[in-house]
């Protein structure tokens, strides 16, 4: 409504401008031309008796002749002009001299430049100061009030995460009733951290919190605060617990707190002063002389390592909460809140979506039924069938399908084998993840792969399960040799080999699974960075210990590469069949590498026509790694370019 008055009044002033320019040229266009005369010819001309009226206005004198014509002099002082005109009978009219009083619109129009000036540098000063720029204002806060236009979000928006969504309850009905609390001594609670992984609705659950209690919403970026100007960051900080102050009850939501609440004094040269002030002003803010009743802080990271110890003390944030990834359940739940703006057809069950889809977060399932959206409505459908959601889980987790590829028919050939004895590993290995699919389709950055998923969500892994992949890893490698000899082997397995170095690495540093070097940490040299040059923090293993890592790293490695070769060649006659499977069918199912291998006939249904897509021809290329087991990231490591 401000802003409505104010452009109201403006164009008001505006018209009356215009108005009064009107008038003036307009009266000054209907006036009669006037003549003027010297002062002797006007007396000659009365004498003579051709003067018909006259208008004195001080010493200025006009009048009309009596032809009409109009005329206008000046009299001189001690002139006895009206004694000349009495005589003579001329008709006198005397007006007040109004010429040091200045009118309205000529004070008006001699201010107007000045006015206009002083205008336009007050119109830019408010742009720059409600813009970006803040030339006039460093110190105000950026937090952002989030009102009903933005959307209500409450806890029946937010899926999988009950335990995080029971703990927050308490503050909402903490806001809603803080009475109840209060009567038994209990106190407001200063702050909540929400942690965990990214993707996993933190943001989503703080706004269910505002949406709940139904109180202002101030939402913040933790890189607002910090600026190059040397204490911007306090200034925000102390203006936006006023503004919380001002609407108490509310609360205040600062995304990604790392950004401003890092560990103060941290790595060499010292920490920046700016952000450490900024950190210092919203400690005492949260938690020192001055109570902030009703303003409740929640915050956002995925790095809880990295904070201040002072920020998570309690009366500060007093409790964290954590938001994990969803098991099945809690993916169900989600994909039903996604879902329900999705027209779905009969056979789409949620439930086998999330079987098949472990270690997903929320925005990567609210990602899966969207891409399942975009399947359906490109080939002109009305609902969104299993089919679609089915290519969507396999698009967001192997990659797009790179059917444009051009591949020889022996890269192709050699694509299938590498594959084959990935699987036909995995299926000898009690331990391993079941085979989901194997393809030989280019996806994303690799030529193919071979999926694994597990029957459930894993929380932790055994020795056997490590060892497991492991022998999965080789299995590419090997089946080349066997086939090919190891002169033809190709770059194809560099992701295989990565990766089984970096787990085996990890079970002897890390994990205490070497019976030779025992359940200790070994911890590789620090690298920090300071002046330009790389400097070694500390070094807690000697030259001696790093050998024997390295020898263990190795004989586990051996130990899973022979392991696998005695597979392979054991059982060289499925490593054939999974092959030639893969070169007619280009994709295999778990099922029916299962068939193959049971030497029974593969029967499939139809693709459905929004995936039936002709065969690749191809080009030289790389096959992927094998991917690690419950994990979402299957589509294998980036490998080397051909050749090198």
């Amino acid at each position: 409504m401000n802003n409505f008055g104010k452009n109201l009044a403006l164009w008001i002033i505006i018209g009356l401008l215009l108005v009064a320019l009107f008038n003036l040229f307009q009266s000054s266009s209907t006036r009669s031309p006037q003549t003027t005369v010297p002062f002797s010819e006007l007396i000659a001309e009365v004498d003579r008796g051709q003067v018909a009226d006259v208008t004195i206005k001080g010493n200025q004198v006009t009048g009309h002749f009596t032809d009409g014509r109009s005329f206008s002099t000046f009299i001189p002082p001690e002139a006895d002009l009206v004694q000349r005109l009495t005589a003579k009978n001329v008709r006198i009219s005397a007006v007040p001299d109004d010429s040091n009083v200045p009118s309205l619109f000529s004070v008006l129009l001699s201010w107007f430049p000045m006015l206009l000036l002083i205008g336009v540098w007050i119109f830019f000063m408010r742009q720059m100061q409600s813009g970006g720029g803040k030339a006039m204002g460093f110190g105000k806060s950026r937090a952002r009030l989030l009102t009903e236009k933005v959307g209500r979000v409450t806890f029946d928006d937010v899926a999988g995460i009950d335990e995080a969504k029971q703990e927050l309850q308490e503050i909402v009905e903490f806001l809603k009733d803080p009475q109840k609390f209060q009567r038994l001594g209990g106190k407001i609670p200063k702050g909540v951290l929400l942690v965990g992984p990214p993707g996993t609705g933190k943001t989503l659950t703080a706004r269910a919190v505002a949406g709940e209690a139904n109180v202002p919403f101030f939402t913040i970026s933790g890189s607002d605060f910090v600026e190059m100007f040397v204490g911007v960051g306090a200034s925000r900080v102390r203006d936006m617990f006023e503004q919380g102050k001002k609407n108490a009850p509310c609360i205040i939501f600062i995304d990604e707190i790392d950004a401003v609440g890092r560990h103060r004094g941290a790595g060499l040269g010292g920490g920046n002063d700016e952000r450490e002030q900024t950190l210092n002003q919203l400690l005492v803010e949260m938690d020192g002389f001055e109570a902030n009743e009703g303003v409740i802080l929640i915050a956002a990271t995925n790095r809880p390592d990295v904070l201040d110890p002072a920020l998570l003390r309690p009366g500060r944030f007093d409790r964290q909460v954590v938001v994990p990834n969803p098991d099945v359940l809690g993916r169900e739940k989600i994909l039903k809140v996604h879902m329900r703006k999705v027209p779905l057809a009969p056979d789409v069950d949620p439930k086998i979506i999330a079987r098949g889809t472990p270690g997903f977060s929320g925005a990567d399932l609210a990602n899966l039924v969207n891409e399942a959206a975009l399947l359906a409505a490109r080939v002109g459908k009305r609902v969104v069938s299993m089919g679609e959601f089915e290519a969507a889980k396999d698009k967001v987790m192997m990659g797009a399908e790179r059917r444009s590829m051009v591949m020889t028919e022996d890269e192709k050939k050699l694509t299938a084998y590498h594959e084959a004895g990935h699987a036909v590993v995995a299926i000898h290995q009690p331990d391993s993840d079941p085979v989901h699919k194997a393809t030989i389709i280019p996806r994303g950055r690799a030529l193919g792969m071979v999926m694994r998923l597990p029957e459930g969500d894993r929380i932790s892994l055994s020795k056997a399960k490590l060892m497991a992949d492991l022998r999965v890893a080789m299995g590419g490698r090997i089946a080349e040799e066997l086939i090919f000899g190891r002169e033809r082997v190709t770059t194809g397995a560099s992701g295989d080999i990565k990766m089984a170095t970096e787990m085996s690495r990890r079970m002897v540093t890390e994990w205490g699974m070497s019976d030779k070097l025992g359940p200790l940490l070994y911890g590789e040299p620090t690298q920090e960075v300071f002046l330009g040059h790389s400097v070694t923090q500390h070094k807690n293993m000697s030259d001696h210990t790093a050998q024997s890592v390295d020898e263990e790293i190795r004989r586990i490695v051996d130990e899973s590469y022979e392991e696998a070769r005695r597979i392979l060649t054991e059982n060289i006659h499925e490593l054939h069949a999974v092959a030639k499977g893969l070169l007619e069918y280009e994709t295999l199912s778990g099922e029916d590498i299962n068939s193959l291998l049971r030497g029974d006939p593969i029967v499939r249904d139809e693709k459905p026509e929004a995936f039936a897509q002709p065969k690749p021809a191809a080009t030289p290329g790389r096959r992927a790694s094998v991917p690690t087991s419950g994990s979402k990231d299957t589509g294998g490591i980036e490998p080397e370019p051909q050749g090198t």
